[in-house]
């Protein structure tokens, strides 16, 4: 399915993941403005690396394993304006953050990581891989975070609620350090269902048991129009807002 953004376009080309909600809420919610050097793993069809592309000025970097997503985001970033920023990597994080070149080279990875860790798997296989964990867990991701982020960088991320609690497990055993944490609703009135999270390797203060930045973010009214919070977070990208 195709999506046109403002100062761009994405066709995801059959491959796993469409453009979706969570995407666009984390690539306009990053702070990425000041960024020289961004990875995005598990780019999909490039989605995040052009959103990053268009907010800073930075090189973006995006790694992708699934052979359908890659060709997708290979030619979404060759039709947009930011071609000569953009570099993909067709293949695995966990090689990719091996080689030396990138061990603390990015100051700010950005991560829509798979997040289905049990139940039922879609019957399309690079669906499914999208979309599991599977193939890229919660702690050999934080490993790669680590391995590649600089070390005053940070790495955004967006997770379901029901992934948290597992996620800041995984969490603790790193050397990484959650600063900011953003819990988002889809409709006002409801429970949150999704968050954004904010990784350091670096902590700003003395204390790391000083307690960090927690928000709220919810998407749309009851009437079912964008709240403010979110047309002021979009509005560079949507064209109807």
């Amino acid at each position: 399915m195709a999506f046109t953004f403002k100062q761009f376009h994405i066709d995801d080309l059959n491959c796993g993941m469409p453009v979706s909600t969570d995407g666009v809420i984390l690539g306009a919610w990053a702070p990425l403005s000041q960024a020289k050097h961004i990875l995005d793993i598990g780019a999909g069809s490039g989605l995040l690396s052009l959103m990053a592309a268009q907010r800073s000025q930075g090189q973006i970097t995006a790694v992708e394993l699934e052979e359908k997503a890659a060709a997708a985001c290979q030619y979404n970033m060759t039709q947009s304006p930011w071609a000569d920023r953009c570099k993909l990597i067709h293949g695995d994080i966990q090689h990719v953050c091996q080689q030396a070149e990138y061990q603390g080279y990015f100051d700010h990875i950005i991560c829509n990581p798979p997040y289905f860790e049990h139940g039922p798997k879609a019957n399309e296989q690079h669906r499914a891989m999208a979309r599991h964990t599977d193939n890229l867990g919660f702690t050999p991701l934080l490993e790669a975070i680590g391995q590649c982020l600089s070390h005053e960088g940070h790495a955004s991320l967006i997770l379901p609620t029901q992934s948290l609690t597992r996620f800041k497990a995984c969490l603790h055993q790193t050397k990484l350090y959650l600063v900011q944490e953003v819990s988002v609703k889809s409709v006002e009135d409801k429970i949150a269902n999704r968050v954004l999270l904010l990784l350091a390797k670096t902590l700003l203060t003395k204390s790391q048991d000083e307690p960090y930045q927690h928000t709220e973010l919810t998407i749309r009214g009851e009437d079912g129009r964008y709240t403010e919070q979110t047309i002021e977070l979009t509005k560079d990208f949507y064209l109807k807002l």
